[in-house]
C-alpha cells in the first residue's frame, strides 16, 4: 500500500474516482461524494451537503484563507455518460493505471479534474497553506444530464454561500489544442448557451398504401436537410475575437490575414469553407447551431402519422435570445407547412467577459510549460459554469493537462478507450496547487 500522503498521488485519485460507476443516468454518485467528502473531513476541512435528492449529494468544502481576496471556487463535476456500445480495452470503471494511461469513462471529462482540484486544496490543507482568500471546493453531480440536481439546484437555493465569489475554476481548458501551425493552452472564458427547441409536424394521416406527397414526414424530410445543410447567420463575439486575435498573433502575415478574415461575417464563412478540417473548432464559435438530435412519431407501419415531433439541440452564442435563434432558425427553414417551432429549454449565459483571472492563470501554464501559448477561449458545448454566471460569477475552464502531440482530448471525451497520461494529471494537479498559492496577485 502506498505510504505517501494522498495529495501526493493525484493519478491514484483519479484512479480511485473513476472506480465509482456514476453513469448519468441514474448518477448515483453518492458513494463517490462520500469518498472524497471522508478524505476531506480527514484533513480537517469542513464539509456541507447541499442536496435536492440525499440519494445525489453535492459537497461543499472550505479551505479557510484570508482576507487580501473574495473566495475563489474549485467546481468539478464527478457524474459521467454512459458507455453503452462501447468497446472498451479495459472496464470502463476500472481506472486501470497501464502503459502509461489511466484509463476509464471519466479520465478527461471530468475525474481528472476533480482530481487535480482535491490534490491541489488536500496538499494546502497538509502544507498549512493560507490563500489569499478562502477556497470553496464545491463537487456536483448532474452535469452530465442538464445540472438541474447539481449546479442549477445549488445555484437556486443556496446563493448566499457564493454571494462574495468572484472567480471560479472549473471545465474546460488548460490543455494543448493545435490550430493554424501553433500550439495554444486555451481557457475557457464564455460558452454558449443551451436552446432545446421542439418542432410540432402536423397534417392528414391515413393509410400508408396511398402515398403520401406532403404531410408531417415530408415537411419533417425539408427541415431536417434545410438545418443541417445551412449555416445560421454569423456573429462575432468578443470572447470569440479574442481567440483568433491569439491564434493570428502566432501566425505568418498569410495566415494571420486569413484568421482576420473569420472575425468579417462578409468573409467569414467562406474563410471557413477554405480552411478544411481545421474550421471544425472554430465554425460553432462564429454561429448560432441547431442540431436536429430526436424524432418522434409514428406508430405503425401501414399508418401515416398525423403528428411528428422533432427535437433540436440549439446552442446560442452569448448575448443571443431564445427569440432571435427563433428567428434565424425559421429562416434557414424557410416556408414549411404544418411545422411549429418552441423553446423546450433555455438556459442562459452571460456575454460579460470578466478577464481578471487570466493573467494569472496563463502565467501559471507558462510557468508549467515554457511553450505553452494561453488563449482566452469561446467553448461551443455548455458546462456548469453558465448555472454560476447567474450570480456573477466568471468561471474559467481550467483542468490543465500537458498532453502529447499525438493525443486528441476531443475524440477521446465520451468514447470508447478514454484515457488520460499519468504525467499529465500530475502536471494538472500542480498547476492548481500554483494557483492557490498565487491567487490574489
Amino acid at each position: 500500500m502506498p505510504t505517501d500522503p494522498v495529495h501526493e498521488r493525484p493519478v491514484d485519485l483519479l484512479s480511485d474516482l473513476v472506480g465509482f460507476d456514476t453513469t448519468n443516468p441514474p448518477g448515483d454518485e453518492r458513494a463517490c461524494v462520500e469518498y472524497v467528502e471522508d478524505l476531506l473531513t480527514d484533513a480537517g476541512l469542513e464539509t456541507e451537503r447541499l442536496a435536492a435528492d440525499p440519494d445525489r449529494p453535492n459537497l461543499l468544502a472550505r479551505l479557510p484563507g484570508g482576507d487580501e481576496a473574495p473566495p475563489l471556487l474549485l467546481q468539478g463535476h464527478v457524474d459521467v455518460v454512459p458507455t453503452e456500445g462501447q468497446a472498451w480495452e479495459h472496464p470502463p470503471f476500472s481506472g486501470v493505471v497501464e502503459d502509461g494511461y489511466v484509463w476509464g469513462r471519466g479520465t478527461l471529462d471530468m475525474k481528472s479534474g476533480v482530481a487535480m482540484m482535491l490534490s491541489a486544496v488536500l496538499r494546502a490543507a497538509a502544507e498549512g497553506l493560507e490563500p489569499a482568500g478562502d477556497v470553496l471546493l464545491l463537487i456536483l453531480v448532474d452535469e452530465e444530464a442538464g445540472g438541474d440536481l447539481g449546479a442549477k439546484y445549488v445555484v437556486e437555493n443556496h446563493a448566499e454561500t457564493f454571494a462574495d465569489v468572484e472567480y471560479a475554476i472549473g471545465e474546460f481548458g488548460g490543455f494543448p489544442l493545435r490550430l493554424a501551425g501553433s500550439t495554444f493552452y486555451p481557457i475557457q472564458v464564455a460558452e454558449k448557451q443551451v436552446c432545446w427547441l421542439r418542432a410540432t409536424f402536423t397534417g392528414e394521416g391515413g393509410h400508408a398504401s396511398d402515398p403520401q406527397r406532403d404531410g408531417p414526414m415530408h415537411a419533417l424530410g425539408e427541415v431536417l436537410t434545410r438545418l443541417t445543410e445551412r449555416r445560421l447567420p454569423v456573429r462575432v463575439t468578443p470572447a470569440a475575437e479574442a481567440f483568433v486575435e491569439a491564434l493570428a498573433e502566432e501566425a505568418d502575415g498569410a495566415e494571420a490575414d486569413r484568421l482576420r478574415a473569420l472575425l468579417d461575417p462578409e468573409r467569414t464563412d467562406e474563410t471557413l469553407d477554405a480552411m478544411g478540417e481545421e474550421a471544425a473548432r472554430l465554425d460553432a464559435m462564429l454561429h448560432d447551431t441547431a442540431s436536429p438530435t430526436v424524432v418522434e412519431g409514428g406508430s405503425k407501419i401501414n399508418v401515416h402519422p398525423s403528428e411528428v415531433t422533432l427535437r433540436v439541440d440549439g446552442r446560442l452564442l452569448p448575448g443571443v435570445t431564445p427569440d432571435e435563434f427563433l428567428a434565424e432558425v425559421r429562416d434557414a427553414v424557410g416556408d414549411v407547412d404544418g411545422v411549429a417551432f418552441e423553446v423546450e429549454r433555455h438556459d442562459e449565459s452571460g456575454s460579460e467577459v470578466d478577464l481578471g483571472m487570466f493573467d494569472l492563470l496563463a502565467d501559471v501554464l507558462e510557468q508549467q510549460d515554457p511553450e505553452a501559448v494561453p488563449a482566452p477561449y469561446l467553448l461551443t458545448a455548455a458546462t456548469d459554469a453558465r448555472f454560476f454566471d447567474r450570480l456573477g460569477v466568471q468561471t474559467y475552464g481550467f483542468t490543465p493537462l500537458d498532453l502529447p502531440p499525438e493525443f486528441d482530448f476531443m475524440s477521446l471525451a465520451h468514447a470508447a478507450n478514454e484515457r488520460v497520461p499519468v504525467e499529465a494529471v500530475e502536471f494538472g494537479a500542480d498547476a492548481t496547487y500554483r494557483v492557490l498559492e498565487r491567487y490574489g496577485e
